[in-house]
């Protein structure tokens, strides 16, 4: 076999060059620049007007319910996500391809589809709309809807992230603790815990960030309601809708530092791991 760095198989300097510059420049025109423009719109009016774009009550109160519902939906994905990882990856059981499966379905389908799907259960003319009016509780164009419906596009994350990352790593350390007479909490705690915690924290990462971010499912839920059941995507849609563009730069801009945040994290989380790699 080859060595992959001997002359014979080595690319010629101008392809590597030219390979290179391609890249690059597809990268700043089509995340670079759109960052750029954002940035430079949100600004345009000055400070004082920034600022007050993201101070008025409808943009404080989109940014409220947007950290509410990721406040809701990030520790119930956290807790998904280990019991599945934790299943999936220690036992055998009847149907264990199926829940693999249902598990990617939010990758599949339509964040609107979803949408849809929380609105003929839960809509004016949906299944459990009898039952939620006996109890008085109302679910679409309300908090509840939104939270269900980021918690579907969002439970994937966290629990294929640690999936992976725990089918590649071995059972002996915990095996050997159960052999020394640990339980369950404690051999999850002191072994599995500290050997998954940066592939949970990569997960949680994105998961955060697609909370924060989502659009299609969440739009069809919410109602629309200023004040009440818009969050930072929605009033975005809003503002720019009614030519309020400065405004609606400004709130696009606190989701674009969003963005810029999960990147810077997630290569320091790479980074975390590539060393525990190297140490193991």
């Amino acid at each position: 076999m080859h060595d992959m760095d001997s002359p014979a198989l080595r690319d010629p300097p101008w392809l590597r060059r030219l390979l290179t510059g391609s890249v690059v420049a597809f990268l700043l025109a089509f995340l670079g620049l759109p960052l750029a423009v954002v940035f430079h719109e949100a600004l345009a009016g000055g400070w004082q007007t920034y600022l007050a774009a993201l101070t008025e009550p409808d943009a404080r109160a989109a940014i409220r319910l947007t950290l509410t519902v990721a406040a809701i939906t990030v520790p119930l994905n956290i807790v998904f996500g280990l019991a599945a990882g934790w299943a999936l990856t220690r036992f055998r059981f009847r149907g264990k391809s199926l829940l693999v499966t249902l598990i990617d379905l939010p990758f599949s389908v339509s964040p609107v589809v979803a949408g849809l799907m929380l609105i003929l259960l839960f809509g004016t003319q949906g299944w459990f709309t009898p039952m939620l009016r006996a109890l008085d509780w109302q679910v679409v164009f309300a908090v509840p809807g939104i939270v269900l419906a980021t918690l579907f596009v969002t439970f994937p994350f966290v629990a294929r992230e640690l999936i992976a990352f725990m089918q590649e790593q071995s059972t002996d350390p915990e095996q050997a603790a159960y052999t020394l007479g640990a339980g369950g909490w404690q051999t999850f705690w002191h072994v599995t815990l500290p050997t998954i915690r940066w592939s949970l924290l990569y997960g949680i990462l994105l998961c955060n960030a697609r909370a924060m971010g989502e659009f299609g499912a969440v739009s069809v839920v919410s109602g629309h309601i200023r004040g009440l059941t818009n969050t930072m995507p929605l009033h975005v849609e809003i503002l720019y809708n009614e030519y309020d563009f400065t405004a609606a730069f400004a709130v696009a801009s606190l989701l674009a530092l969003l963005g810029l945040v999960t990147l810077f994290a997630k290569s320091w989380i790479e980074h975390a791991q590539d060393a525990q790699r190297g140490r193991n």
